[in-house]
């Protein structure tokens, strides 16, 4: 019954020492390819050759919803009547403030903003 009461707390301590060098090595691994993708890298083939309702779905429907009826992002309906469609595409290219991102459907801000102005 005189075991060290030190020792369960070493182990943790070397558990959680091991552990942080193990994560931050697999960081490291990682980092060449966060970086590819934050740059667009391998995507950018894929999303140029997507027709407009694929790029939607990939980007878009998350806030907008599946029947264009708005979810956290207003609906787009009826986005063609409100908007122009270069005032579309300045919406993808620059966002909104406090609303809309920029650049969420970068190279393809015409194709979609003339796919969308046609909803009226």
């Amino acid at each position: 019954m005189n075991r060290n009461p030190i020792i369960p707390f070493v182990l943790i301590m070397v558990f959680g020492i091991g552990l942080m060098f193990f994560l931050s090595f697999k960081g490291l691994g990682d980092a060449e390819q966060i970086a590819k993708e934050s740059e667009g890298g391998d995507n950018t083939e894929e999303v140029a050759d997507a027709s407009p309702e694929e790029i939607y779905q990939q980007s878009c429907i998350g806030c907008h919803g599946d029947q264009y009826q708005g979810v956290s992002g207003p609906a787009l309906t009826a986005v063609g009547s409100k908007y122009s469609p270069e005032e579309i595409q300045d919406i993808l290219t620059n966002g909104t403030p406090g609303g809309m991102p920029g650049g969420l459907v970068a190279g393809n801000e015409e194709k979609m903003a003339q796919w969308l102005a046609e909803m009226k």
